[in-house]
């Protein structure tokens, strides 16, 4: 298959260049196209006001790929690639393997899991991979896992346009209790700003988050209850497969709120 590969923490990260050598490896013809340096938590954010470059990189990769790296954001990255540097569009678009978990509310900050969005909304099918640590440095059981579920949407495509969001424990290959597909949970975090004074005397914050607690997405999502959430199934060494789309609309609010009748006043008082 023809890959392309991103992620958002650089061109040089280990998780990137662990995957794209292990499918590379695999006889897949794989193309890099990562920010040239960390642009973590960004978001689906895109570069409007200045230019974007992309230049080749070479040694770090397999001989087989080609890479190159972007000053822009990872959607800049996957976007650039599919519009300027490859010549035909790829089977898959896959971003990763990300130093840590990409689980519940997470995804709406992720930059991993926007540059693979950003294949959904050119209706190329794509896989995000998140290793849930940040410390953990072996990304080849990830990397063995893409091998396998690439190899398996090969022979078997998805039966529609969705985004799979991966998420892998930190522990050794024999260690891993199985795969099983999730829906999405919820983490809350602690927003702590540490309030900081720069040599100059100018006072700075520095965000410093904290896990508060995982909890249970809302019951009127009319999603299957006897279908784990990624944070409840991660923490018992499964890697978790959560489909994903990029159209927000909330069916069940939508619903109740057609029935409603919103006025718009047709004079101002005066």
């Amino acid at each position: 298959m023809k890959l392309l590969i991103s992620n958002d923490d650089g061109i040089y990260a280990l998780g990137v260049r662990t995957l794209a050598n292990t499918l590379a490896e695999a006889g897949h013809d794989v193309f890099v196209v990562c920010p040239d340096r960390e642009r973590s938590a960004t978001g689906h954010g895109l570069t409007l006001h200045q230019p974007i470059r992309a230049e080749p990189i070479e040694s770090i990769f397999h001989p087989k790929i080609q890479a190159w790296a972007c000053s822009g954001t990872p959607s800049d990255c996957v976007k650039l690639a599919l519009w300027a540097l490859l010549d035909t569009p790829p089977d898959l678009v896959l971003s990763g393997i990300n130093q840590g978990a990409n689980l519940g509310t997470d995804i709406l900050y992720s930059g991993t899991v926007s540059a693979a969005m950003e294949g959904i909304i050119e209706r190329i099918p794509s896989i995000a991979f998140s290793l849930t640590s940040f410390t953990h440095q072996d990304f080849q059981v990830a990397a063995n896992f893409a091998r396998s579920l690439v190899a398996q949407l090969e022979r078997e495509p998805l039966p529609q346009l969705i985004l799979l969001n991966v998420n892998v424990p930190p522990v050794p290959q024999a260690e891993i209790t199985g795969v099983t597909f999730t829906r999405q949970g919820i983490r809350r975090y602690v927003d702590v700003f540490e309030k900081r004074v720069d040599p100059r005397g100018k006072t700075y914050y520095w965000l410093a988050g904290e896990l508060l607690e995982e909890v249970e997405p809302e019951p009127d999502l009319h999603l299957p209850q006897n279908i784990p959430t990624d944070v409840d199934a991660i923490r018992q060494n499964y890697i978790t497969v959560t489909p994903l789309q990029y159209n927000l609309t909330c069916a069940s609010g939508l619903q109740q709120l057609s029935q409603r009748q919103i006025n718009f006043p047709s004079g101002c008082d005066r």
